[in-house]
């Protein structure tokens, strides 16, 4: 049987990665799948690139009105402003299996064209790991982000916050002007600071480590925590002691919050800057719950009001690879294609099949609108 994609443009603001890369799309294509590709102002990735692989290249935004039978593949979710029904299969982050806020509106689309959601986030292998994830690169630009903040207050007034940033060509730039603001700090007479790592072990806190140490900090500048240091449950005085604190945990049940306003609200605090690399800003059980809103590429920070101690902001960007959007689409796309590659036998291979029930079984939660 012949497997259609369709990948959608994005839509989410300087989002530029993709779920397809022309490498991906190739591999595909050699499998005896047809890909439609659609013309996108943010892609990082060259039309062009995808037209020479052998992919039909069409208009932005032509999936809605696309034969019923392709799978339209994206990344980040649509336009909240968007109600109409999905007919299609789509495959996708769509942040809405862990009570997010608007999550039942998200699956009623789904439910009222009677299409499936097949959510990219919980496609998982036998042994319950997700076959593909953003993490390591999400983790490796957040401590980028962190860094960076860190560095501009120690080289600017309390008055000024953190200035817009933009995605990087590669890595190598990247870390250039990390090190930069990092040196510069130090140079205005800036201790190193200390980072504790939440979620250390996984592959976004892998990621934050790396970036950590291709920048210079020393090794035991890097406090790497995990579920044996979180086991006590928190909030935990050791966040308030560091300099830079960054969640990476992958949240699945509710915890005791890492942080709270108490530690925050005392003069002796050192913490300057919080990365939610997690980003669970509308759940209920933020570990986080110091901030409430998504901060974005424009303004990547946003300051924590407190009553004592220094300045404290939070950076809680929830598409940070996008800062490495060639890379990191690269990376998680190569983990995804031998996924993609069983799309044929979808009603039977385990991990379409289990993302499939997960749907049915929360999109029996919500019921249809009278419009449809």
């Amino acid at each position: 049987m012949t497997v259609t994609l369709h990948l959608r443009a994005e839509t989410k603001p300087l989002e530029a990665r993709t779920a397809l890369t022309p490498t991906t799309t190739k591999k595909l294509l050699e499998k005896g799948f047809k890909v439609y590709v659609e013309e996108s102002a943010q892609s990082a990735f060259d039309i062009e690139d995808y037209r020479k692989v052998g992919a039909i290249i069409v208009p932005t935004g032509s999936w809605k009105t696309a034969p019923r039978d392709r799978i339209i593949i994206g990344l980040k979710e649509m336009p909240e402003t968007d109600t109409f029904p999905l007919v299609h299969e789509h495959i996708q982050f769509a942040h809405c299996y862990k009570n997010q806020a608007g999550w039942e509106d998200v699956l009623r689309r789904f439910k009222n064209g009677n299409g499936v959601l097949y959510d990219l986030e919980f496609l998982e292998n036998d042994q319950g790991r997700r076959v593909a994830a953003f993490g390591f690169y999400a983790g490796f630009a957040g401590a980028a982000v962190g860094i960076r903040d860190w560095a501009f207050k120690q080289t600017h007034a309390d008055s000024e916050n953190l200035g817009a940033i933009e995605p990087y060509e590669n890595e190598t730039a990247m870390i250039k002007d990390v090190r930069r603001d990092y040196q510069e700090a130090l140079k205005k007479g800036a201790r190193k600071p200390k980072v504790l790592i939440i979620g250390a072990l996984g592959r976004c806190g892998s990621g934050a480590v790396d970036l950590l140490r291709k920048c210079g900090l020393p090794e035991e500048n890097i406090i790497k925590w995990d579920m044996k240091e979180t086991a006590r449950g928190g909030p935990f005085q050791e966040i308030a002691d560091a300099d830079i604190f960054i969640n990476c945990i992958y949240l699945s049940k509710p915890i005791p919050p890492f942080i709270n306003n108490k530690l925050l609200n005392n003069p002796n605090r050192r913490l300057r800057t919080v990365v939610d690399v997690s980003a669970d800003t509308t759940n209920p059980h933020n570990p986080v719950p110091i901030y409430s809103i998504n901060t974005t590429f424009d303004a990547p920070t946003v300051v924590v009001p407190t009553t004592a101690g220094p300045k404290l902001s939070v950076c809680s960007i929830d598409h940070l690879p996008s800062l490495l959007p060639k890379e990191a689409s690269e990376s998680f796309s190569r983990d995804l294609l031998p996924s993609l590659e069983q799309l044929p036998q979808r009603d039977t291979a385990s991990v379409w099949v289990k993302a499939r029930k997960l749907y049915e079984k929360f999109s029996a939660k919500v019921g249809r609108t009278s419009k449809l």
